[in-house]
């Protein structure tokens, strides 16, 4: 039941975007401070950020933009009065500050709670020492390690337990500091680093475990000891490369029963002895041939992993976290997005998630593009289907970097050498790559073992390639119904036929028209349609039945702005969201598509319908064709969404706002001189 003591909490946010903590913060922040003021709660936030949704005057009572420092958030205290504190919602910043305040006694001093999980437990968490002896506690394996405090100690740990050695400094966010060290060097260099680094000079140096499978559990735990496993997910990738910078599948194809089982066990094990209340993500290192497992880390908090398990499964991770910690248990809290299941009724998914990291390498070409285990992704895009293939192309062609199939012009010029060299030492082009030497003819064994990727998605690579290479051979006379039906269930778009075919995007789509091959969509709803539930979250598919009810309201298409990046960050989606309320609020039936699955503008309760689609326009057409909206709104998507303006305006949809050809003329620089001359 609720907490009745609890009459006005302190929301720590993230503050400004940095590599490791982006727009997912945003998202659970401003569903915590929904939460808590639906519970008559009165709510004050701390955050730095202006380009957030939560910072917006109507989320909390009391905004106050300043520094998360341990000085600023003490004059918040001090004046506010707050009796409680809510810190997981701000990821590490917000965790180092809970942490560092309790440490420092002014919460003591002020009398102000931590509520969910406990400072202790965020330590037992966190502190790779206290973490150790609660796994020994209870008998889970953890890689062996130790803490080092100096240059000279680590030295000796990394000799006694043999290069390579991950280094890992505690109290960091997405690995900073941290990385892989092959000799007493490297060592150096990485452990200087991440000594000065970690906030209480503490490094973990780990025995490698490099190409053993790496899978994530995302857990709910009450205070009395009720969990559930929202979501699995496992990482293409292999442990070595850390899981921000991996493509990950949800729920997990691989994995036996046994092993699902195994691990889904001992994470509930370990967030009951570590006493997390609300969300956690439990990390794993699984041998890809034996049942032998080992726990990587957990995170005692929300993470850019919760969000993507959120948006995945349906599932609102952060909102019921919120009301956990206010008190209630996983049978009192409804699950918004049914409402009609309780909040421990485990997600079941009949489809497919692939999750891609976007890097940041376009705008810095000479940076070192190796990934490890320090994250090196600004944001990540989400694509949903009835399959891998069809997941994964989605995916591909929401990164926007011009690619719409495996066939890579870099990649494509490289000697096999460049390419084995690269696939050991993998960099983000790594997929282009493997997909390259598979269709070269390398032998599919032999790049497992060098990749360390599992058979069953090396098998699905090398189908795509050879249906790529089957397309380049083709004529436009020779795509028969059953062909083009069979690739577009997996995933293919017009325009990545074209260019295999040599043949314009407007053929294919003529083709796929006299064929009657149109997308349906279907219903995300965390119960895999058990029950009838109220979802309005939708995602595409060649299937025969549509779950979509369309209705004849006046109705706009918002477009938003998909993965965040250098340029283009969290201040689209705030004007996203914008767009839609004020949609809302004059009755206007709001449509939302992005594939951003950190974001506010894709959480289920923010438009009237969400399609979580690739932002092209093959993708974004096929819902206009359904929806039929009286316009689209294009100007508040940043780069990603002014992009379509010229294609859809060529295919007669009305683009409200400024017009696509104004568009245009300040986009092009010569038009835009020309205006000015």
């Amino acid at each position: 039941m609720l907490d009745k003591s609890i009459k006005k909490t302190l929301v720590i946010g993230s503050g400004p975007i940095i590599i490791g903590q982006a727009a997912e913060f945003d998202y659970s922040g401003t569903q915590a401070c929904e939460t808590l003021k639906k519970e008559g709660i009165e709510v004050v936030l701390i955050n730095s950020n202006p380009a957030t949704i939560m910072t917006d005057k109507a989320v909390a009572d009391r905004i106050y933009i300043e520094p998360i420092t341990a000085e600023f958030v003490e004059k918040v205290i001090a004046k506010e009065r707050p009796d409680s504190i809510l810190a997981g919602m701000g990821g590490q910043t917000a965790l180092n500050m809970a942490v560092e305040l309790n440490d420092k006694g002014i919460l003591e001093k002020y009398g102000v709670r931590v509520i969910g999980t406990s400072v202790e437990s965020i330590k037992r968490g966190e502190d790779r020492e206290l973490f150790r002896e609660a796994m020994d506690k209870i008998g889970e394996p953890i890689i062996e390690s130790k803490i080092v405090e100096s240059l000279e100690e680590g030295f000796r740990v990394a000799k006694e337990i043999g290069y390579p050695v991950v280094v890992r400094p505690a109290y960091t966010l997405g690995g900073t500091g941290g990385g892989i060290a092959d000799t007493p060097q490297e060592l150096e260099d990485i452990l200087l680093k991440g000594l000065k680094l970690s906030r209480v000079g503490q490094v973990l140096i780990e025995k490698s475990i490099l190409g053993w499978k790496e899978v994530e559990y995302e857990v709910i735990r009450d205070k009395d000891g009720n969990c559930i496993t929202v979501c699995n997910m496992e990482n293409i990738d292999p442990v070595g490369i850390h899981t921000g910078d991996s493509i990950v599948v949800a729920p997990s194809q691989t994995l036996s029963d046994r092993e699902y089982q195994m691990l889904r066990t001992s994470a509930l094990k370990i967030i009951n002895e570590i006493g997390v209340v609300g969300g956690c993500n439990v990390q794993f290192a699984l041998h890809p041939k034996s049942f032998e497992y080992a726990i990587i880390e957990i995170n005692p908090r929300v993470s850019r992993s919760s969000a993507l398990a959120s948006k995945a499964t349906g599932y609102p991770i952060a909102r019921v976290a919120t009301r956990l910690s206010l008190g209630y248990t996983l049978d009192e809290v409804i699950n918004e997005v049914t409402g009609k299941t309780f909040a421990c009724f485990e997600p079941a998914l009949d489809y497919i998630v692939v999750k891609i990291p976007k890097w940041p390498f376009d705008k810095f070409k000479k940076a070192n593009k190796r990934l490890g285990t320090k994250m090196m992704a600004t944001g990540e895009v989400m694509a949903i289907g009835n399959n891998f293939e069809a997941a994964f192309l989605k995916g591909l062609r929401s990164l926007e970097i011009g690619t719409y199939n495996l066939e890579h012009p870099v990649v494509k010029k490289m000697t096999m050498q460049e390419l084995k060299e690269i696939v050991v030492r993998p960099d983000d082009e790594r997929i282009f790559v493997v997909a390259e030497m598979l269709r070269r003819g390398y032998v599919k064994e032999k790049l497992q073992k060098l990749t360390g990727i599992d058979k069953f998605f090396m098998e699905k690579l090398e189908w795509l390639v050879k249906q790529e290479e089957i397309m380049k051979k083709m004529e436009l006379k020779d795509l028969d119904e059953k062909f083009l039906k069979n690739i577009k269930k997996k995933g293919f778009a017009d325009k990545g036929i074209a260019q295999l075919m040599n043949v314009s995007e407007k053929d294919i789509a003529r083709k796929r028209k006299e064929y009657g091959l149109k997308p349906v969509y279907k219903m995300v709803d965390t119960c895999a349609g058990e029950f009838a539930a109220d979802s309005s979250y939708f995602y595409s598919t060649y299937d025969q039945f549509d779950e979509v009810e369309v209705t004849n309201n006046k109705k706009v298409i918002v477009i938003g702005s998909g993965p965040i990046r250098i340029g283009q960050g969290i201040e689209f989606d705030y004007c996203t969201v914008h767009s839609i309320k004020t949609l809302r609020n004059m009755g206007i039936e709001s449509i939302i598509i992005n594939n951003n699955p950190e974001t506010v503008s894709t959480d289920f309760s923010t438009a009237d319908r969400l399609y979580f689609e690739p932002l092209v326009t093959e993708d974004v057409m096929n819902i206009i064709d359904k929806e039929k909206p009286a316009g689209v709104i294009i100007q508040f998507g940043g780069q990603t969404a002014i992009k379509l303006a010229n294609d859809l305006r060529d295919r007669g949809i009305t683009i409200l706002g400024t017009s696509a050809e104004m568009v245009d003329a300040a986009e092009d620089r010569e038009k835009f001189e020309a205006i000015m001359e």
